[in-house]
């Protein structure tokens, strides 16, 4: 079985034509173009960022583009059963006809994309984390294993899907919390067990609606130079108390719970706990994120 290996061959522009074999790997060149070429197992072409063409017709199990920056569109079609387009931000077309079958698809990042062609529609597994523009999925959709949903917009799932695993940024949540958020109250984040799932629970209520219906004790507040902080204090009934530092990052503009062990008395203590330091008093940065 023949593999053709060039990665990391950065001054590599032209790929030779009508290559055979079990692989190609060309990941981290230059090349603008794929040429015809008969693979049958695997084409990683990642981090190719000049790449912008495929051959139409191209057949091959898997392929990978990830962080192919400069694609702007598929080809005409592309028939693979796995298929990888992570970090594709330019990414904004779909073939008229193609397939992606039975296997997986994945798509992290690919923020330009609207929605999925009607021709991706059987597949054990769907990761669209981070393609913050897509709303919906199409009818025909079916997918039998996961589905990562995490920072989209889509609102429902497609009977096809509707008994798939369903994931948010790679942690398994209910349906619920998907697609429901405002029915969550803190007393549900806070009997949920998996530290994971809680962040997740939160981030879709909202940390505003959470502090707000939760009604901590606040044990200090100050202010540093990424912004103000609180250290708050929720009381539960079969556990230690939940110490929580409410921080907002200067940088994504995002609010932030961040728990602490509950001997942490003031938001400088609990900010040296969270970037790993035992004395307070040695942790001193200029911004803290």
């Amino acid at each position: 079985m023949t593999t053709h290996n060039f990665t990391q061959q950065s001054d590599m522009t032209v790929l030779p034509a009508g290559l055979n074999g079990f692989e190609l790997l060309a990941s981290e060149t230059a090349i603008a173009a794929l040429p015809r070429v008969n693979i049958q197992h695997q084409i990683d072409l990642s981090d190719c960022d000049k790449l912008t063409c495929l051959p139409d017709n191209l057949q091959v199990g898997t392929l990978l583009l990830r962080n192919c920056t400069a694609l702007e569109q598929l080809p005409e079609g592309l028939d693979v059963t796995f298929l990888d387009i992570s970090g594709c931000t330019n990414l904004r077309q779909w073939p008229l006809f193609g397939r992606v079958w039975i296997g997986r698809f994945t798509a992290q990042g690919c923020h330009q994309l609207t929605q999925l062609p009607r021709w991706i529609n059987n597949l054990g597994q769907l990761d669209l984390r981070g393609c913050t523009q897509l709303t919906s999925l199409p009818e025909e959709l079916c997918v039998t294993g996961w589905l990562d949903i995490g920072d989209t917009q889509i609102s429902q799932l497609p009977v096809g899907c509707q008994k798939a695993e369903l994931r948010w940024n790679g942690v398994r949540i209910t349906h619920r919390i998907a697609f429901a958020p405002e029915t969550l109250s803190a007393e549900d984040v806070l009997a949920e067990p998996n530290t994971e799932v809680r962040r997740i629970m939160v981030e879709r209520m909202g940390v505003e609606r959470f502090v707000a219906d939760a009604k901590p004790a606040v044990l200090d507040k100050d202010q540093d130079p990424g912004g103000p902080r609180r250290l708050l204090k929720i009381d539960l009934a079969d556990d230690e108390p939940m110490v929580l530092l409410a921080v907002s990052c200067p940088s994504t503009e995002r609010d932030y719970l961040l728990r602490v062990p509950p001997s942490i008395k003031s938001c400088h203590q609990a900010a040296a706990w969270i970037a790993g330091f035992d004395d307070p008093d040695d942790y001193n940065p200029l911004i803290e994120t």
